[in-house]
């Protein structure tokens, strides 16, 4: 498996690469953000109800298939002669539980005694290598919109909000881990909200409508994170929960979270009065 930039920088540039496609902007992003930096080929393996159709703009061949298809996932990328992939985008969490399996991905859940993200995509990946293909971290190619610790916006938290952050990444470091979410909402030294399965949209507005405007979002890649899949991602639509539930700041995690059109997010923090900030996850202590 590779997991650090260290790692994927000794990768050769692939001639073609795989986009397998969830919801969001971030697949066709990632597709143009490649194609920039020398990829010839981009297919998207996309899925139909979640992916936006804008990525047929930025890729140069869309597979389009049914959410839990598996066998259809692996047979395209064989007959594409795809080798290497990148998974990009979220799947809606409620979709577990009503999606039509075949019987290919149906086998390969009667594996896992424990059910999450890590394994499920895990096992995605074991698949995938079975058939000579690789998944890639996935930032790759995204890598100049994870941020370096520091303010984001032109507003630095005050020190009540700081003091906040502190306490809502240690506490996301250990949720995350446990396999609960990748956000923590905290307001004047009180746990509001912690990531469940209804995603990090509706933890924002129930953080909101529990402690009224002030709160704060702390955002963190879980311990041992796999950086093939599931990683913390910002985007605009973040924002649009922010200004409903009135939350004054925003931390994430410094290079180990994407955001998505950055300059753009730090002009509505700036135009919200949001403190946006990315924090050194190493230099938060321990619970």
């Amino acid at each position: 498996m590779i997991g650090t930039m260290s790692e994927l920088s000794s990768i050769p540039m692939p001639e073609t690469l795989g986009v397998i496609a969830g919801l969001g902007s971030y697949p066709w992003q990632l597709a143009r953000s490649a194609h920039a930096q020398g990829v010839k080929r981009v297919v998207a393996f996309a899925f139909k109800g979640e992916t936006e159709r804008v990525i047929a703009k930025y890729a140069d061949e869309v597979v389009w298939m049914h959410l839990g298809s598996l066998q259809a996932l692996l047979d395209a990328v064989q007959a594409k002669g795809v080798a290497k992939l990148v998974m990009a985008g979220q799947i809606k969490p409620t979709r577990l539980f009503n999606l039509r399996l075949d019987a290919k991905a149906l086998a390969v859940l009667r594996t896992l005694k424990v059910r999450n993200a890590h394994t499920i995509f895990g096992a995605i990946g074991d698949e995938l290598r079975a058939i000579g293909a690789e998944l890639l971290p996935a930032y790759c190619f995204m890598e100049t919109e994870m941020p370096a610790a520091g303010t984001l916006g032109r507003r630095a938290p005050d020190e009540r909000e700081q003091a906040d952050v502190q306490l809502g990444a240690k506490v996301a470091k250990v949720t995350s881990g446990l396999e609960i979410g990748q956000t923590v909402v905290v307001k004047e030294g009180t746990v509001l909200a912690v990531e469940g399965f209804e995603g990090t949209d509706e933890t924002i507005l129930r953080a909101g409508r529990l402690g009224g405007p002030g709160g704060v979002v702390v955002k963190v890649a879980k311990l041992g994170h796999d950086m093939r899949f599931d990683i913390p991602i910002v985007g605009l639509r973040t924002f649009k929960m922010l200004k409903k539930a009135k939350i004054s700041c925003l931390a994430v995690e410094a290079k180990r979270t994407i955001l998505l059109e950055r300059d753009k997010l730090a002009a509505e923090a700036d135009r919200l009065g949001i403190a946006f900030v990315a924090f050194d996850a190493a230099k938060t202590e321990p619970i």
